[in-house]
């Protein structure tokens, strides 16, 4: 596992825009390399919050967006523009302000377009295994970035501690029935898929994820902290505002 790379800055805003400046700058890259990009996004204050500030950024236009693939890392099961899925919050903050291709935004499916919870999980591991690239087989996609929010109890994506969907060993999509948060119905991205990415950036803001964010750097058991085990193949960030790193020993 890559090692984890801590950047800590002062509040909120200046997190926000840091990861937005630096997600900017990763997706010009690989295009210059690749052609493409393929960038998992996250819910939560912080993510959807550096989302906007990616909308608000003059860097935004060094960016082919007709050629970025955006992809989910987890999503509530409810129906379609629901204000508390992480598509529709993702979309009002960035995506329907940019001219990106709509076959383009992999957005999970909706309790309203699938017949149920397991349909949608089989529908989405099945258009990430349409998606893969050649780079790690059998995962889908090898995501650029992919940016997970840390949870209080260091949860990622909707992978909770204890819960089943972290143990899984396999690539692509788990069902969540019984989330310690509302709504409890969701589908989540598995360890596996999330460490085949290039980079994977763990994001925090406030005194309230203090602890989790200490777990996530001191943990080796991903069943009680899920976020210590988001490992990026190249790259591991940390990035989080000073309250957060409250409990980080900075040597």
């Amino acid at each position: 596992m890559t090692p984890q790379e801590v950047r800590i800055y002062g509040d909120p805003a200046a997190l926000a825009d840091a990861v937005a400046a630096r997600l900017l700058a990763a997706i010009a890259a690989r295009q210059s390399v690749k052609g493409s990009a393929a960038v998992c996004l996250t819910g939560g204050g912080i993510g959807i919050a550096a989302l906007r500030s990616v909308s608000q950024s003059p860097l935004r236009t060094h960016v082919d967006w007709g050629a970025v693939h955006l992809w989910w890392g987890d999503e509530r099961f409810l129906p379609s523009n629901h204000p508390d899925r992480n598509e529709t919050q993702a979309r009002l903050a960035l995506i329907d302000g940019l001219p990106v291709r709509p076959e383009r935004v992999h957005a999970m499916p909706s309790s309203d377009r699938a017949a149920s919870l397991e349909a949608a999980v089989s529908s989405y591991s099945r258009e990430l295994l349409a998606s893969a690239d050649g780079d790690q087989p059998g995962a889908g996609p090898s995501f650029d970035v992919v940016l997970l929010g840390i949870g209080e109890d260091a949860h990622v994506a909707s992978l909770f501690p204890g819960a089943p969907a972290v143990a899984e060993t396999r690539a692509g999509v788990a069902a969540v029935r019984d989330a310690p948060k509302p709504p409890p119905v969701r589908v989540t991205l598995t360890l596996p898929t999330i460490c085949a990415a290039r980079e994977v950036w763990l994001l925090a803001c406030g005194e309230g994820k203090a602890e989790a964010v200490a777990q996530t750097l001191t943990s080796d058991d991903p069943s009680r902290a899920p976020a210590s085990a988001a490992r990026g193949r190249e790259r591991t960030l940390l990035l989080i505002d000073e309250d957060a790193a409250a409990l980080v020993d900075r040597g």
